[in-house]
């Protein structure tokens, strides 16, 4: 497997939530690391075994690994690993994971250049309309990592390996691969990147994760119109409760209400006024 800046990065950001852990549901615990979350899926008290979505920031095997021994116990086993898309902050500790736990690891087809060293990811856009996140996004890493010999095709009916009841969903705009995971059972929604319930641009907001529902991170995102109709797909779903991959967990009638508007205002309250890709799709 080939490293890249995207896992070997040391970034200087936290957040007041880093190192600590919510159970939403018996079965799905998020888990901050720095500003980015993790999901780890599986009940500790039916099985030791579970499926890791996403993987962190760079350097976080560690501490994810940790977090499950806490919660399944010393004989833990890592199943899968499924990846919302393959931005920096979701593989940070992919491949350090993979070194000890020979599991697959399921993506888009659309995600799968950056994940073979095909293609680098499109440069940050430091130039956004954005706060202070924005503006040194462009120290981010975007070089494609390699874990070809891992890499597999999610299922094309929509099923999640090793994760029963739920399916994917195409989430496009923040990166032509992004998806989101969906239970009927809970109305549960791991949204990924689709949206966030932190201003992501905003390094006060980061830090204090202040919560509320904004559209995808400004510096990644490079097709604004894809990223608009995947928030109205999933605004559709009715989601009880939702997660993702920047910002604390919500539910009930503020998730409900947050994400309607964002969908119907999408456009004068997520897209930024100016920048390289606003335009460009």
């Amino acid at each position: 497997m080939e490293r890249s800046s995207a896992t070997e990065s040391i970034l200087p950001m936290t957040s007041i939530r880093s190192g600590s852990g919510t159970e939403i549901a018996p079965d799905v615990y998020c888990y901050t690391v720095q500003v980015a979350n993790v999901f780890l899926i599986g009940n500790p008290n039916i099985s030791n075994e579970w499926v890791l979505i996403d993987a962190g920031m760079p350097h976080s095997a560690e501490k994810i690994l940790k977090v499950a021994e806490n919660r399944f116990g010393p004989d833990h086993q890592l199943k899968a690993i499924i990846l919302t898309h393959g931005h920096f902050d979701h593989v940070g500790g992919l491949i350090d994971i993979l070194e000890q736990y020979k599991v697959p690891v399921y993506a888009h087809p659309l995600e799968f250049s950056y994940l073979t060293g095909i293609t680098d990811y499109p440069q940050p856009d430091h130039s956004v309309e954005g706060g202070m996140v924005a503006k040194i996004s462009k120290i981010f890493p975007i070089k494609a990592i390699d874990i070809s010999a891992h890499i597999h095709e999610l299922p094309s009916d929509s099923s999640v390996p090793e994760m029963p009841d739920w399916k994917w969903i195409h989430t496009p705009g923040h990166s032509e691969g992004h998806i989101s995971l969906f239970r009927e059972q809970g109305r549960v929604l791991i949204a990924g990147d689709a949206f966030v319930t932190v201003k992501q641009d905003s390094l006060y907001k980061v830090l204090r994760q202040k919560k509320e529902i904004h559209g995808p991170p400004v510096y990644l995102t490079t097709n604004w119109r894809a990223a608009w109709e995947s928030v109205c797909k999933l605004a559709d779903l009715q989601p009880s409760i939702a997660a993702t991959g920047h910002g604390k967990p919500m539910a009930g009638a503020v998730l409900a209400k947050g994400l309607v508007d964002l969908a119907e205002n999408f456009q004068q309250t997520a897209v930024p006024a100016y920048g390289k890709y606003v335009h460009t799709k």
